[in-house]
C-alpha cells in the first residue's frame, strides 16, 4: 500500500527528515512521481486515488484469495482504509460495534474511527490496542482532512514512513519504494504506535510514557530520518481523556 498526504496537515515529526537533504546526491522524488514507481511495480493489480493536492492514495489487489498478510481497502462516506495484515479477534470486534457478518478488517477500522469521531466512547489507544493480530492500517478522513495511522506490536507487518520533495509525508509497506522516493529522509514506523495528523504520535501500547527519536545513520555513514521509540523513563504531561469528548479528531498534546 502507498498512501501519501500534504504536509500541510499531516504534520510528521519533524526529526522524520534527514539533514543530508539538500546535500545529497541522492534526493526525494515528488508524491506523482513515487505514486508512478509504486504503480509500474504493480502494473495490473494496483488500484489509486488522488484528492487534488490533499491526499493520494495506492492498493495492490491481493494476487491470491488468501495470505498471512491479506490486503484490503474500504470506504464509508468519504473515509478510506488501507488495510494489511489479519485480525485474530475480527468477528468478536464487529459483533461488539454490532456489525456485518462479512464486515472486513478495512471496513471494520473505518467504523471504529467513524463511531469514535463522532460519539468517542474509549479513548483512540484503548481501541487500537484491543486488535489482536499482526496488522497495520492508513485512515484518510476526507472531510475532516485527518490522516490516522497504526502499526501493530508484534512486529508482523512492516511499515514505513518518509518526506517527499515537497514536504508530504509518504507511508507505505515497500521499502523500496519509500527508499526511492524519500530519499534518506525516511525511517521504519514504530511497532505498536500510532500517528494522527493533529495529535501526532503515540504509543497505544503505553500511551503515558513520551516517543524518543533516535538519530539514524545508514550504512554509508549518512544521517538518516530518526528511529522512534517508547521512552520508558519519560512521562506526557497530560492524561489523555477518557470520557465521551475524547475521540480520534480531538487529541490532547502529548508533547
Amino acid at each position: 500500500m502507498l498512501a501519501i498526504f500534504h504536509k500541510a496537515f499531516a504534520h510528521p515529526p519533524e526529526e522524520l527528515k534527514s539533514p543530508a537533504t539538500h546535500h545529497h546526491p541522492d534526493q526525494p522524488k515528488h508524491p506523482q512521481q513515487t505514486l508512478e514507481q509504486f504503480l509500474s511495480i504493480h502494473p495490473t493489480n494496483t488500484f489509486s486515488m488522488t484528492f487534488n493536492d490533499a491526499a493520494l492514495l495506492a492498493y495492490v489487489k491481493p494476487d491470491r484469495s488468501y495470505s498471512v498478510h491479506q490486503r484490503s481497502f474500504s470506504s464509508i462516506d468519504d473515509i478510506y482504509c488501507l488495510f494489511i495484515g489479519s485480525l485474530n479477534n475480527l468477528y468478536a470486534q464487529i459483533k461488539q460495534y454490532g456489525l456485518s457478518k462479512n464486515t472486513n478488517e478495512a471496513m471494520f477500522v473505518i467504523e471504529a474511527y467513524r463511531t469514535l469521531r463522532d460519539r468517542g466512547p474509549y479513548p483512540a489507544d484503548q481501541v487500537v490496542k484491543d486488535l489482536d493480530g499482526s496488522f497495520a492500517f492508513v485512515v484518510y478522513d476526507s472531510k475532516a482532512g485527518t490522516v490516522f495511522t497504526a502499526l501493530g506490536s508484534d512486529g508482523g507487518v512492516k511499515l514505513y514512513w518518509g518526506i517527499a520533495a515537497d514536504g508530504s509525508v509518504v507511508i507505505s509497506d515497500d521499502l523500496e519504494v519509500i527508499k526511492s522516493g524519500c530519499a534518506k529522509s525516511f525511517a521504519p514506523f514504530p511497532k505498536g504506535c500510532m500517528f494522527h495528523s493533529e495529535g501526532g504520535l503515540m504509543s497505544f501500547e503505553q500511551p503515558m510514557n513520551k516517543i524518543r527519536a533516535m538519530p539514524r545513520v545508514d550504512s554509508e555513514g549518512v544521517m538518516c530520518g530518526a528511529n522512534f521509540k517508547v521512552d520508558t523513563y519519560s512521562r506526557v504531561n497530560s492524561i489523555p481523556r477518557r470520557g465521551s469528548e475524547a475521540n480520534w479528531t480531538q487529541w490532547v498534546d502529548h508533547y
